[in-house]
């Protein structure tokens, strides 16, 4: 027997079926919904099945299928309506897969992105900056140089003072963007990779905090446009240097 057309409003449980035991019955029903309608088969403005619908269909509990839902919803993805249902929500919100990102050069399309938002930031932070974020700044910054001097590759110390950075500009949405991109754009391999021996890596990174230097002396005397040049020029070479290492890695 043909199953019936799915009505404008309303949606079908698709490929929706028991689910497998335990790992997270909650994070399973979250990903199976999610795939559903990122793929488009809940469009947007559709109903999502039912409790009692969902209940049959993957054999989780009510509780498991709320806390689904409440999640859906905190992610953008549904919206609900007392007493009506759940519906896909209008719009897909922003967000970046950590398997969308399986080369450098993939790596290099988030770095353009964080760009644009970095050199806003390092003006607001000129402009900005109290004799209290100025601190922090300097602060990260020598924290970088004592992890360069240890030998290391300094990559969160490098990560926090841009955060520093983006904290001085007394508008948190900068932070929240920031910290959401991090763990995506400072790839561990990178530095490793650049370089044969250890004074070969400290003369790279030495490169870096030296621009790194740049930005921290406009910052300090509030010379806007010249750390927002500072911040590009950072930004720039930085994607040079990934540049260059996909291509001596074939990593395309």
């Amino acid at each position: 027997m043909s199953r019936p057309a799915a009505k404008p409003g309303d949606a079908r449980l698709g490929t929706l079926g028991p689910l497998p035991a335990p790992r997270s019955l909650t994070h399973a029903l979250i990903e199976r919904l999610t795939l559903e309608i990122t793929s488009g088969k809940l469009p947007t403005g559709a109903r999502l099945p039912t409790e009692q619908e969902l209940i049959a269909a993957t054999g989780v509990s009510r509780t498991v299928v709320r806390e689904a839902v409440a999640a859906l919803r905190a992610e953008g993805l549904v919206t609900t309506r007392q007493g009506v249902g759940a519906f896909v929500a209008d719009g897909r919100p922003f967000r970046i897969n950590s398997d969308e990102l399986s080369s450098l050069r993939q790596v290099i399309a988030i770095m353009e992105l964080r760009t644009g938002v970095e050199i806003e930031a390092a003006g607001l932070a000129a402009e900005r900056a109290s004799a209290a974020d100025l601190g922090r700044i300097t602060n990260a910054y020598r924290e970088i140089e004592q992890a360069i001097r240890r030998g290391e590759s300094a990559v969160d110390q490098d990560f926090a003072f841009h955060c520093r950075i983006a904290e001085a500009t007394g508008n948190p949405q900068f932070v929240r963007f920031l910290q959401y991109l991090g763990r995506f754009i400072i790839p561990r391999q990178t530095i490793r990779g650049t370089a044969g021996s250890a004074k070969e890596r400290e003369a790279y990174l030495q490169g870096i905090q030296k621009e790194h230097g740049e930005i921290v002396r406009a910052v300090r005397i509030h010379a806007v446009a010249a750390a927002r040049a500072a911040m590009r020029r950072h930004l720039l070479n930085s994607r040079k240097r990934y540049h260059k290492l996909a291509a001596e890695l074939g990593d395309d």
